[in-house]
């Protein structure tokens, strides 16, 4: 997510600099020893979306990032002790897998999570058992084998950390992370 983050900020920035108005100052002569004056980037950026003028590429960049934003919040979660995709959630791995054929060279991790119960071999394998029966959804759905990664986090990465069951539900899941390339 942080990749992509930066992504976009350098799309942003190189496609303002791409479509500010280049300017030349007759009297100004560069030379190797001297620098041609400076114009601020913060400004010329903030003038620029303030004007209301958002580049293709700006706007192509904002609605990937929207978009992979979307798609990385859905998960697929289990029952206390499972790891069979149930059929509620077959739709949230269908959108996953319309979003990879779209981004066909893109790769896309799934991570195996569990709640905190049980010992910690338990749940790294409980987690891989997860991700492993999305992995084979997503194959089933015409996704190649080579555009998917599992990981297992066990209990690693808890998206609630109270210590009952509301919390536990959120925990038991299966996460998306895209690494889109260009």
């Amino acid at each position: 997510m942080e990749k992509l983050a930066v992504v976009v900020l350098v799309l942003l920035v190189l496609s303002a600099c791409a479509s500010s108005p280049k300017t030349t100052s007759p009297q100004v002569a560069s030379s190797p020893k001297t620098n041609p004056p400076q114009v601020s980037q913060p400004e010329a950026t903030t003038s620029h979306i303030q004007a209301g003028t958002l580049s293709q590429a700006e706007i192509e960049a904002r609605k990937l990032a929207g978009q992979l934003q979307d798609m990385q919040r859905k998960s697929v979660y289990f029952d206390f002790d499972k790891y069979a995709v149930e059929p509620m959630y077959r739709v949230v791995v269908q959108q996953q897998a319309d979003f990879i054929k779209g981004h066909g060279n893109g790769t896309v991790t799934l991570q195996g999570n569990s709640d905190e119960r049980g010992s910690d071999e338990y749940n790294l394998a409980l987690g891989e058992r997860r991700a492993s029966d999305v992995r084979k959804n997503l194959e089933l759905l015409g996704i190649p084998e080579k555009q998917i990664k599992i990981v297992s986090l066990g209990e690693e990465k808890p998206r609630l950390t109270c210590h009952e069951e509301s919390c536990w539900k959120e925990n038991r899941r299966v996460d998306f992370v895209y690494n889109l390339n260009p």
